[in-house]
């Protein structure tokens, strides 16, 4: 049993934008030309534009990670040794030997897991060797007997059949034998005499095994024959077949059924409890009631940590839930630096431009890989958005160069397909007040308040501002059950290049002294300002050091917005 190989997931913040989903595609897509197994993932559900990009180029969505909580699938492991419940005990011995193992899965003849069979079970049947095992209890075929001793067939009977009797040895007289042996019994006997054979023969046994190869005549075959009487010739002792006899009892006699079981999500810290109340040494994991592998309780306490490359994002508040559980080895990102720490150096390429997607590209190219069609219109797809067709003010030269030759790539007309992919993207379709309050957020901490920005650009921002008193409700939900003391909307008109901001939480003040508005409302209007990392946490974070706390609460009451 061996552990599978990690990979290492390339992952874009939450309530994910076209530059977080597309730069992770595109991220993984260099790794992997590099030699690393990099996964694309997405931590939230893809937003109408992202999936015109991705419709349009023919490209899956990310894998959607909700956490990185440690769970049972990174500790399996693989489990590539199982026995049959109609094996022998001989051949578990034999896996359980030639494999070094402690413990083994049981299945049925179609791969369903019926069971778990370990050391202490065959050491608890050694012990019942001690004495004869009655057979027919056990359901053991002759075949079964066949195979384990060796044995040359003399008399041949149906192999299939199940045995009746029980194990006895022809010791002694042959009245000591005849009162010993019952009928449908499986004697075993060592070089005897004729007569002794044919007596034991005609008490109307089963099976008649000559051991050491012991020699067996005409006269006996025939009076077996008559009978229908098998008789077998092994070269092993009496002792030594009678051990083996009783190696013959199926797997599922001794084993353990119905084991506990779990599967592969289940987080570890919910299955502790449950192995310290069995106590077993491995448990099967199942998915979709097939065995995918085991989970050992020595390994539970050094899970192997996910490990992840950021994009789009530096900030533990936009991570992945359980991002600290995981190891982080990369940052690729166009934000500030917020603050996420590592247990040691890792490698980060942060640039001041208009999108993520315009450093993975360029990282591409100065690695000499090719980006192929599909990638380049991804990559391309992310810098239209993040820089609104290059109306935003993020927006560098160096943005666009690197988009025009996405496009070149991709063979798709800039302008044209930009246009396509806003206008998808603008509506508010089916949104839900509260999916619009938590379209593409991510969290700020801004001084002493923890703010969240979200955003939606639109052709048509009345559609979205009919909706405002739904929308205030929703923000101050999202801030009363999570904590935050400030929701900004940003309802943002791609066309006259503007934007609605909508805030509820304390203080409103904040927004007053960053944009120099009256905040007594629920909005106001901020012609030009179009980008949240470049025109609004700016100045969130300037008014926050202008004044301070106290400050606020005063301007606050004196303004009225308490």
């Amino acid at each position: 049993m061996t552990k599978s190989t990690k990979p290492i997931y390339v992952i874009g913040h939450r309530n994910p934008d076209t530059d977080s989903i597309c730069s992770a595609i595109g991220y993984a897509h260099l790794k992997q030309a590099l030699g690393f197994n990099a996964v694309p993932a997405r931590v939230g559900k893809v937003n109408a534009e992202t999936k015109y990009a991705l419709d349009y180029f023919h490209v899956e969505q990310p894998l959607l990670l909700s956490d990185l909580y440690p769970r049972v699938k990174d500790v399996t492991l693989d489990c590539k040794i199982v026995v049959k419940q109609h094996d022998t005990l001989r051949h578990l011995g034999e896996v359980m030997r030639g494999h070094d193992l402690k413990s083994v899965p049981v299945t049925d003849s179609k791969g369903i897991l019926v069971g778990i069979v370990t050391v202490s079970d065959l050491a608890k049947r050694y012990f019942q060797e001690l004495s004869m095992q009655d057979l027919s209890e056990m359901r053991v075929r002759y075949r079964d007997i066949i195979a384990a001793t060796d044995s040359k067939v003399l008399v041949s009977g149906n192999e299939s059949d199940f045995i009746q009797g029980k194990i006895r040895i022809a010791a002694g007289s042959i009245k000591m034998i005849q009162d010993t042996v019952e009928k449908n019994d499986i004697v075993l006997v060592g070089d005897r005499h004729d007569e002794t054979l044919i007596d034991i023969v005609d008490q109307g046994i089963s099976c008649l095994i000559i051991t050491g190869n012991g020699r067996v005549s005409a006269d006996v075959i025939e009076a077996a024959e008559a009978k229908h009487i098998f008789v077998l010739s092994t070269p092993y002792d009496t002792y030594t077949v009678a051990r083996l006899i009783n190696q013959c009892v199926p797997i599922r006699r001794i084993m353990h059924p119905d084991p506990v079981c779990f599967k592969p999500l289940d987080l570890l810290s919910d299955i502790k409890g449950t192995m310290e109340e069995t106590n077993y040494r491995n448990y099967p994991v199942l998915e979709n009631g097939r065995l995918v592998g085991l989970v050992s309780r020595d390994n539970l306490m050094l899970p192997e940590r996910d490990r992840v490359i950021l994009v789009d994002h530096n900030e533990r508040g936009q991570a992945v839930e359980a991002i600290e559980e995981a190891k982080i080895l990369e940052i690729i990102d166009h934000h500030r630096l917020g603050g996420i720490q590592t247990s040691e150096p890792i490698f980060t390429h942060a640039e001041p431009v208009g999108c993520t997607a315009t450093i993975v590209a360029n990282m591409h190219w100065q690695n000499d890989v090719d980006i192929p069609a599909s990638i380049a219109g991804l990559l391309l797809s992310a810098i239209l958005s993040d820089t609104v067709l290059f109306k935003s003010p993020t927006c560098t030269p160096y943005d666009k160069k690197t988009a025009e030759r996405l496009a070149e790539i991709a063979g798709v007309d800039l302008q044209e397909y930009g246009m396509a992919m806003l206008k998808a993207g603008s509506g508010i379709g089916d949104m839900t007040p509260a999916e619009i309050a938590k379209n593409d957020l991510k969290e700020f901490q801004i001084g002493d308040y923890r703010v969240i920005v979200s955003q939606i650009s639109v052709m048509n921002p009345k559609e979205v501002m009919d909706l405002e008193p739904q929308l205030i409700e929703a923000m101050q939900n999202i801030c009363d059950k999570e904590g935050f003391d400030l929701s900004l909307v940003m309802v943002t008109d791609i066309l006259q290049e503007a934007t609605y901001l909508l805030f509820t939480g304390s203080p409103k003040t904040l927004i007053g002294e960053a944009f120099k508005k009256d905040a007594s409302g629920t909005h106001i209007y901020l012609p030009g300002v179009m980008s949240r990392k470049k025109q609004v946490i700016p100045p969130l974070s300037e008014a926050v050091k202008r004044i301070g706390k106290k400050d606020l609460g005063r301007m606050a009451m004196s303004y009225g917005y308490v």
